[in-house]
Parts: structure tokens; C-alpha cells; sequence
């Protein structure tokens, strides 16, 4: 993958709207022959990371989904390098709202009880949920959950287990939450933490934000 030619071509705008540009006019911004920046960008196309509508004197770049992506994960890199810590991790997404039950299951004395102990907070009654971008989602994935959170039964019902691991959101520290069941979306992660974190932190449907992972 030629990730400059990828990241030049955003700084021109180009992961927003179509850019109109020539090989030579490409050329120039990576400091290369026409020639060599015509194969620069049939490559990023062929990888889908650009797509490409040629006109009579040029072309429209467009930087795919596939491409902001592998920008995104460039980032990610980059935040753990300059972190002074390497071993930092970030996940990244949007708030989206859940299926309402988290205010019912972590408001059971049988978890409650446990994320006190375990997590050393008494978790406010909901969950934020957070829908991943593509790199987080493979982030993600490397995260080893080490908390078990143990099932239980009350009133002739069972409830599952899970395990969590320690995630901090600006100046709260919290947890993501992982339940034990089938087909539990790998793109969806839900958060709690001792206060509303959608007041706290004033956010709402479609807001960006960032997760730093402290284990």
C-alpha cells in the first residue's frame, strides 16, 4: 500500500469530495515523474483504496471508504508512537444509541455487586454505546478481556457471564463491557462508568470520540 501517495491525495482534499487532477499535477505534489504518478494512482485504485472517473484532461479522485480507513488506522499508529507509551491503544467511533437494556441488566445486584468489586465503581444505569470505525474494529479484536464478570440466577432465571476490560474517556474511567452470547456485534462496543457519560460529556447521536484503553 502507498500510503504517502494515499495521504497526499486527502491533503488535497480528496477523502471529502472528488479532486480533479492530472498525472502531472499529481506528479508535482509527490515529487515524481508524470509516469510514475499515473502508476502511484492505478495501483490505489486497483487496491479500491481511490476511485476514479478519467476526463478528457485529467481525472476525479475519490478516496474510498477502504481508503479513509486505511488512513484512520495510520492515525492510530502515529497516536501510539508519539504517546510516549507504544503499548497505549485507542478505539474510535461514533455514539449511537443501544436497545435500552443496559439499565436493566447493570442495575442487578448479581453484576452490580461485581463491577463495584471488580472495577472499584458503582456503574451508572445505562451503557454508551459505541459504533467502532473499520481499524478499531480490528483494534479491538487484539484486546484481551481479563475481568470475568460471573452468571448468576435469581427468580428461576439465569443470567450470563461476560468480562470487561478498563477503557478511559477523557477524565472518566470506565469499562467496555463484552456479554457471552452468540453473534454479539464485532463493530458495537458498550461502555459503562460512574456517571452519565452522555451528559458529562455533552454527547449525543452521531458524536466522534475516542476511547483510550488502560486494561
Amino acid at each position: 500500500m502507498d500510503i504517502l501517495s494515499l495521504k497526499k491525495l486527502a491533503l488535497l482534499g480528496a477523502h471529502k469530495k472528488p479532486v480533479e487532477l492530472s498525472s502531472v499535477e499529481f506528479a508535482s505534489h509527490i515529487d515524481s515523474s508524470p509516469q510514475t504518478a499515473a502508476r502511484k494512482l492505478k495501483s490505489l485504485e486497483d487496491e479500491m483504496l481511490i476511485s476514479r472517473q478519467i476526463l478528457h484532461d485529467g481525472q476525479l479522485v475519490t478516496i474510498t471508504g477502504s481508503g479513509i480507513a486505511a488512513l484512520q488506522k495510520e492515525l492510530n499508529d502515529y497516536r501510539e508512537i508519539f504517546s510516549g507509551n507504544g503499548s497505549k491503544k485507542f478505539l474510535s467511533g461514533k455514539v449511537i444509541t443501544g436497545l435500552g437494556e443496559g439499565q436493566y441488566y447493570i442495575s442487578l445486584d448479581g453484576y452490580r455487586t461485581q463491577f463495584i468489586e471488580k472495577l472499584g465503581f458503582d456503574p451508572y444505569p445505562g451503557t454508551l454505546n459505541i459504533k467502532l470505525d473499520a481499524p478499531s474494529i480490528d483494534a479491538r479484536k487484539g484486546i484481551s478481556t481479563g475481568i470475568r464478570i460471573s452468571g448468576f440466577t435469581s427468580e428461576n432465571r439465569t443470567f450470563g457471564s461476560g468480562s470487561c476490560f478498563g477503557i478511559r474517556i477523557a477524565d472518566v474511567c470506565g469499562a467496555v463491557i463484552v456479554p457471552e452470547r452468540t453473534h454479539y456485534p464485532e463493530d458495537i462496543i458498550e461502555i459503562i462508568a460512574p456517571v452519565n457519560l452522555r451528559k458529562h460529556l455533552d454527547l449525543s447521536d452521531g458524536s466522534n470520540i475516542e476511547v483510550e484503553v488502560i486494561k
